[in-house]
């Protein structure tokens, strides 16, 4: 199944549409780990509390890992496949609202109507992405808050202040956003994104840290310690996900010799290839494209 590439679905000017929450929640996690599962609304995941990690299944060979510490939340879109994991020794608290589009009622404007006002908002409801992450200068939360609580009336709660409500949240969400795209990243971020753009650019060659290094003028053991700081995993590590990943898709995705693939992807022994493919995903190479190629053809594309 292909994954959406959307976070908001396209609004249509002539089918007036306001969100309407289908689902909203407190929750103290401790030890948690769920399943991957996806649903057809749009989620919103606030961090109190603590922090978790959120895995984002992009495709079938890969899923990016998003950790959420206090005070930062997820905007991830429907359909995705994705799981929350909470370690047992640090529980997290969390504010979840899930939403989807209904069609335009009541005196409050429509969402085609604020985001022709707001330029943020309709940039924010016309990106290309799988998920956003910000970090709240504590204005998305009262928001989120003050919304929940006031779904949580048991009987004068008014739909026009939930409207009201949910628009400024998404306003708010949209500047925010717009913010974060504007500030410059700190020095330490701005050396590993750019390591990482080198790593994506040359995965297929046998580089080293010197290399990566050199790459951005810094010495190893500097690039290496910030690298660490900023991703949680090391150079090398992230350099063989890059790796991992690109053999799968070479597997699944077309009919090169596996006897040629590490040469593909810069890992030159065929041996040690197979042991760091079955490491990463508990299949050698082999019995990995023989099980896509039997999955493909029990599910074929468009079934």
């Amino acid at each position: 199944m292909s994954q959406p590439t959307r976070i908001f679905p396209i609004l249509l000017p002539d089918h007036p549409c306001h969100p309407q929450v289908v689902a909203y929640y407190f929750k103290q996690w401790q030890g948690f780990h769920m399943p991957f599962h996806r649903h057809d609304a749009t989620e919103i995941m606030y961090t109190i509390h603590g922090f978790c990690d959120v895995d984002v299944q992009l495709s079938p060979t890969r899923t990016e890992r998003v950790r959420l510490k206090k005070g930062e939340f997820i905007l991830l879109n429907a359909n995705i496949a994705h799981r929350l994991i909470v370690e047992e020794d640090e529980p997290c608290r969390m504010l979840n609202v899930e939403f989807r589009f209904t069609s335009h009622q009541g005196v409050m404007p429509s969402l085609q109507q604020l985001a022709a006002e707001e330029k943020q908002l309709s940039s924010l409801l016309g990106i290309q992405s799988a998920y956003v992450v910000l970090r709240d200068p504590d204005e998305v939360y009262h928001v989120m808050k003050s919304l929940v609580l006031e779904l949580d009336k048991p009987a004068d709660k008014s739909e026009s202040m939930i409207q009201l409500l949910f628009a400024q949240l998404l306003i708010r969400i949209a500047r925010l956003r717009r913010e974060s795209a504007s500030s410059s990243l700190v020095q330490s971020e701005w050396y590993v994104k750019k390591s990482m753009d080198y790593m994506h650019q040359n995965y297929d060659r046998e580089i080293q840290v010197k290399d990566i290094a050199g790459a951005v003028n810094l010495h190893p053991g500097y690039l290496q310690r910030i690298f660490k700081a900023v991703t949680r995993q090391t150079l090398m590590a992230y350099l063989t996900e890059i790796r991992m990943e690109k053999a799968q898709m070479l597997l699944l995705e077309t009919d090169i010799p596996i006897a040629d693939i590490s040469d593909y992807i810069g890992v030159g022994s065929r041996q040690y290839f197979h042991m760091l493919f079955k490491a990463h995903t508990n299949l050698t190479p082999t019995d990995y494209r023989k099980s896509m190629n039997t999955y493909k053809r029990m599910y074929p594309e468009g079934s």
